[in-house]
């Protein structure tokens, strides 16, 4: 069986994985990291997105070992230590960005990566960015002012 290192959430982690496991099935079932969510098993949702080097990656499309030596960040690393959210996490929160709250962290993985690259991005560029991310609850509308909020606010 593979070893893999993999640097996630800001911590080393080693660890033996079959060669067919899918990232998102090791964050989930191997570490126990449920906030990245299983939805579609077809990569249209977006539920399962996480960032590795920086990048929105749908979680279900790479395999365990292909993050290798890479750094993979979970919605559960935007979160401090002492709990606090994270300024797009806490943006969610405050504009009612989530109902069910299934999609929620793919779209913060997703929308944390635009603020970063494109923080001046207009609702036009929010929406385009998003459309890999799928939520069934929101019509988007309060998904779009969050992000934009915590971009204003330098998040």
């Amino acid at each position: 069986m593979p070893s893999i290192t993999v640097r996630l959430n800001g911590k080393g982690v080693e660890a033996e994985v079959e060669a067919r496991v899918l990232l998102v099935e090791f964050l989930r079932e191997r570490l126990g990291l449920t906030g990245t969510h299983v939805g579609c098993d077809t990569s249209q949702c977006g539920a399962c997105t996480v960032q590795v080097n920086g990048r929105s990656v749908k979680s279900c499309t790479m395999l365990a070992v292909e993050a290798d030596g890479q750094e993979v960040t979970t919605i559960e690393g935007l979160t401090a230590a002492d709990g606090t959210l994270s300024p797009m996490q806490a943006a969610f929160k405050e504009h009612h960005g989530l109902q069910c709250g299934y999609c929620t962290s793919g779209m913060v993985m997703s929308a944390t990566e635009l603020v970063r690259r494109n923080p001046k991005a207009n609702e036009a560029e929010v929406r385009a960015w998003l459309e890999g991310n799928l939520c069934r609850c929101t019509g988007y509308h309060n998904i779009v002012k969050a992000v934009q909020a915590a971009a204003a606010e330098g998040r």
